[in-house]
C-alpha cells in the first residue's frame, strides 16, 4: 500500500484537496447550468448544439465520478481504496477526457463544413446524424478505457500518490505498455488534435475568403460577426483544453522516457500538471456565458422560474396555514 501513499506534506495534500473541491463545484455547477439551458431549449436545439450538450456531459461526468475521490485522499494524505478504486478512477478519467477531446474534434469538423456554406445547406447535420456521431465517440471511449483492463495496458498511481492513471513508466518496462501507450497517443491525442488544428485554420481561411469576395455586400458584417464569434468560442474552448493538458502530456512523456520512471522528478512537479488539466472541466461554461446572449438570457429566464416557482409555493403554504388558522379561530368562535 505505499505505492497509495502521499508523496507530499499534509500542507500541500490540503492545499490540493481545497483547490479540487472549489473546480468540483464550478465545474459542476457550470455544466449543470449548461444542461439545464439546454434541456429548457430542447425543442428549438440546433444538431451540432448537441455536441455542446456532450461536451457539458463529459465535464459534469469527470467532476462527479472522479473529483470527490481524489479531494477525500488529499484530505486523507493516501490514496483511499487502494487497487480497486484505483482502476475505477483511471477508467473515469480514460472515458471522460477521451470523449472530450473526441467531442472538441468532431465539432471543429462540422463547424468547418458548415462555415462559408447557405443556412439550408446545415440540414445535411440532422439530429440523427450528431447523435450517431455520439454514440460513436461513447463508445469510442469506453473502447479504450477497457483496453487496460482487458489487458492491454494498465492503470496505477501517479507519481505523487493521490490519483490514478495510465501507467505511463510501463512504456520502457513492456512491449504491452508501449505498444498501448504509442497507440493511446496517436489516435486518442495526436489525430484529434490535428482535426482540431486543421478545422478552425480551414475555417478561419473560408471566413478570409468569403470576407474579401463581398465585401461590398451590406448584409456581410452582420452575418460575418455572427461565424466569427461563434468560430471564436470553439477556438477558445478546443484551445483551453489542449492548453490546460499540456503539462499534463510533457510530464507523462518524461516518465515515459526517462529511465527512472516515476521517481524521475518531484512529486510536486508531477502534481501541479494534473492540476492544472482539472481545470479545464470549469473553463467552458465561462465561455459560454461571455460569448453567448442566448446563454445569459435562458439562465436569466431560468433564475426567475424558479423564484416564481419558490415563491408560488411559498404563497401557497403561508395560505394554506392562514386559511386553517382561520377556520380554527372560526371554529373557536362558534363554540
Amino acid at each position: 500500500m505505499d505505492r497509495y501513499t502521499s508523496k507530499l506534506s499534509p500542507a500541500v495534500d490540503y492545499g490540493a484537496g481545497t483547490y479540487l473541491l472549489v473546480v468540483a463545484f464550478l465545474s459542476i455547477l457550470g455544466n449543470a447550468a449548461v444542461l439545464v439551458a439546454a434541456a429548457w431549449r430542447h425543442s428549438v436545439l440546433k444538431a451540432p448544439e448537441l455536441l455542446t450538450v456532450n461536451l457539458a456531459v463529459t465535464d459534469i461526468g469527470m467532476a462527479l465520478s472522479m473529483y470527490p475521490l481524489s479531494i477525500a485522499s488529499a484530505f486523507n494524505h493516501a490514496w483511499i481504496g487502494g487497487d480497486p478504486s484505483c482502476l475505477y478512477y483511471g477508467l473515469m478519467g480514460m472515458i471522460f477526457s477521451v470523449a472530450s477531446i473526441v467531442t472538441l474534434a468532431v465539432m471543429g469538423l462540422v463547424r468547418y463544413l458548415a462555415t462559408g456554406n447557405p443556412p439550408k445547406s446545415g440540414s445535411k447535420f440532422r439530429r440523427k446524424t450528431i447523435s450517431i456521431w455520439i454514440g460513436v465517440i461513447w463508445l469510442y471511449s469506453l473502447l479504450w478505457a477497457v483496453f487496460p483492463l482487458l489487458g492491454w495496458g494498465g492503470y496505477g498511481p501517479e507519481p505523487y500518490g493521490l490519483a490514478c492513471s495510465v501507467d505511463w513508466a510501463e512504456y520502457q518496462h513492456s512491449l504491452n505498455g508501449s505498444s498501448f501507450i504509442m497507440s493511446l497517443a496517436i489516435l486518442c491525442t495526436l489525430i484529434p488534435c490535428g482535426v482540431i488544428l486543421f478545422s478552425y485554420a480551414g475555417i478561419a481561411w473560408k471566413l478570409h475568403k468569403a470576407y474579401q469576395s463581398i465585401q461590398s455586400n451590406d448584409n456581410l458584417p452582420n452575418s460575418g460577426a455572427v461565424e466569427r464569434k461563434v468560430t471564436l468560442m470553439g477556438i477558445l474552448i478546443s484551445a483551453g483544453f489542449i492548453v490546460s493538458w499540456t503539462p499534463y502530456v510533457f510530464i507523462s512523456l518524461w516518465t515515459m522516457f526517462h529511465s527512472e520512471g516515476k521517481d524521475s522528478m518531484a512529486p510536486i512537479v508531477s502534481l501541479l500538471p494534473c492540476l492544472f488539466a482539472k481545470c479545464s472541466t470549469a473553463y467552458n461554461p465561462f465561455v459560454y456565458y461571455i460569448f453567448r446572449k442566448s446563454f445569459r438570457r435562458e439562465l436569466r429566464q431560468i433564475r426567475m422560474c424558479c423564484y416564481q416557482g419558490c415563491w408560488d409555493a411559498v404563497s401557497k403554504m403561508t395560505g394554506g396555514e392562514r386559511s386553517e388558522e382561520n377556520s380554527g379561530a372560526q371554529k373557536t368562535g362558534e363554540e
